[in-house]
């Protein structure tokens, strides 16, 4: 999205913005002229008894009330079929930055991805009706500052002066409140990011006693949301207290003044009627302005939340590689891949993508409401995939495929969640299988068994490339090789690398434990 995310949102929707502005404008319009209505019947056929003016009087206005209710239903409609399918366009543009690259969510977590997603998304859409009934409110008051001139120019300019200093001045309330709102969204992003690794690491922290200090760390994150809803509260009070408070004034000071002028009788009864039912009018328009101030605020604040998400990170320096020959596994062989910084990790892994190979992630993602679900691979390659019970037992995975999963597999541990990954990627057979950190959740003594059946599985199968670190697999590869972050690298088993006069040590760094 570019530096302007609400006006991006306003481009993708102008047509719709386009009608759903006209067909505002002609419902206040008509909201407008309802005062209007009322004072000509009273002065032409109320006044007079007329039964000719006062049934085309009624017939008027009901002709006025069909088109208000039509021009508003259809401005509604409009606006929210606009602001359904951008909120939907936005989630998935958030969903598919954040599965296409990794990467985008640089330092978020995942609760406030999600809050992004959901949330900032749909206020973000929301600019689109905002935007309209902003402009039909303004034009409201242009209206009925165009009403009272035709009645009185006295009363006309004080209007004319009186509401753009009312909008002006909410307007200026506008930053504060967009700040405090942006803050509001943050920290509830940050909340709703600690309470699911709490969640996705229940079980451990319950293991080695850490539920308390998590509980700590999440009242502190809490606390934060909490002052900055209060913060964000209050800013919306004033908001709301000066546009109601201006309103009001607004309101009572035409009345006061109309009064005056038919005392005087500079106004007749049919004029009094019109001008204070306008002054009554104006509050509805005023309040809509206001409100879309506020709201526009929030829309603004959210729309930066989801810019932001969406805007690509900023090209890291580039990886020096080794020749691509060092790379390139040969057929049926198990390759190991240590590098000495995650940028050059990273690298590597991108490079291995592509057709006829699988690429498991780090950390493992499980979906479905059962083990069996999580495991379900769908249709493999013809010829190609292996027996899942086989898959399960390499990887030293729980084998009971009807156990439930909570969300994300949160009632499992990180370890059994990880074997659990690593099983279904075994299952699927590819042809290239890369595996990145795969065993880092796991104790030794399972690290050891899930290695040797890793290497028992895919011994022959298929040609297989571990990035890691982890000495138990390094073992149990014939060939590794060593990237470092100064572009230098070496070749060989582990316990040649191990021993290599140049760049031992450093991989033996990478690689002790």
């Amino acid at each position: 999205m570019s530096p302007r995310p609400v006006l991006d949102v306003l481009r993708r929707h102008r047509r719709a913005v386009a009608v759903g502005c006209g067909s505002s404008m002609v419902h206040q319009t008509c909201e407008a002229l309802v005062p209007v209505a009322i004072g000509l019947a009273v002065d032409r056929a109320v006044g007079t008894g007329d039964v000719r003016a006062i049934v085309l009087s009624v017939v008027g206005v009901l002709v006025l009330f069909a088109v208000l209710s039509t021009a508003g239903t259809f401005a509604f409609w409009t606006v929210d079929v606009a602001q359904f399918e951008e909120a939907h366009l936005l989630r998935t543009a958030v969903t598919r930055a954040v599965l296409d690259d990794p990467a985008a969510l640089r330092d978020r977590q995942v609760g406030e991805a999600l809050s992004v997603a959901t949330s900032d998304t749909r206020h973000t859409a929301e600019a689109l009706g905002l935007v309209s009934f902003l402009a039909s409110g303004c034009f409201g008051m242009v209206v009925a500052a165009a009403v009272l001139l035709r009645i009185d120019l006295a009363l006309g300019l004080g209007l004319l002066v009186a509401v753009p200093v009312v909008v002006l001045g909410l307007q200026a309330l506008a930053p504060r409140l967009e700040r405090r709102v942006h803050d509001r969204q943050r920290s509830a992003g940050l909340a709703a990011a600690v309470a699911a690794d709490l969640l996705a690491g229940l079980r451990p922290l319950r293991g080695f006693g850490g539920v308390p200090e998590a509980v700590r760390r999440y009242h502190l994150a809490s606390s934060v949301s909490r002052r900055a809803a209060v913060g964000a509260a209050g800013a919306t009070s004033v908001v709301v207290g000066v546009s109601t408070l201006a309103t009001g004034a607004v309101l009572v000071a035409t009345a006061a003044v109309a009064g005056a002028f038919v005392a005087r009788g500079r106004l007749d009864l049919g004029e009094f009627v019109t001008v204070v039912g306008m002054a009554s009018f104006l509050a509805d328009p005023v309040r809509n302005v206001s409100a879309c101030v506020q709201q526009l605020a929030v829309s603004r604040a959210s729309a930066r939340r989801v810019a932001a998400l969406l805007t690509p990170p900023p090209p890291r320096a580039e990886v020096q590689r080794p020749h691509a020959a060092q790379l390139r596994p040969r057929a049926g062989e198990v390759l190991g891949v240590v590098t000495t910084d995650t940028a050059t990790a990273d690298a590597v892994t991108a490079g291995f993508a592509g057709a006829g190979t699988l690429v498991e992630p780090s950390p493992t993602h499980l979906l479905g409401e059962t083990l069996a679900d999580a495991l379900d691979t769908g249709p493999v390659a013809a010829g190609r995939g292996v027996a899942l019970a086989d898959a399960l037992a390499a990887a030293a995975a729980p084998t009971a495929l009807q156990t439930p999963l909570a969300d994300g597999g949160t009632n499992l541990s990180g370890g059994q969640r990880q074997r659990i990954g690593l099983a279904r990627a075994l299952a699927t057979d590819p042809e290239v299988l890369v595996l990145r950190d795969p065993t880092t959740a796991l104790d030794a003594v399972t690290e050891d068994r899930v290695a040797a059946g890793v290497r028992r599985l895919r011994a022959g199968a298929g040609t297989t490339v571990l990035i890691t670190t982890s000495p138990l697999l390094l073992s149990r590869c014939d060939r590794v090789v060593l990237l470092t972050g100064r572009g230098r690298h070496a070749t060989g088993t582990h316990a040649e690398l191990l021993e290599d006069p140049e760049l031992g040590a450093e991989y033996a760094a990478a690689v002790t434990r």
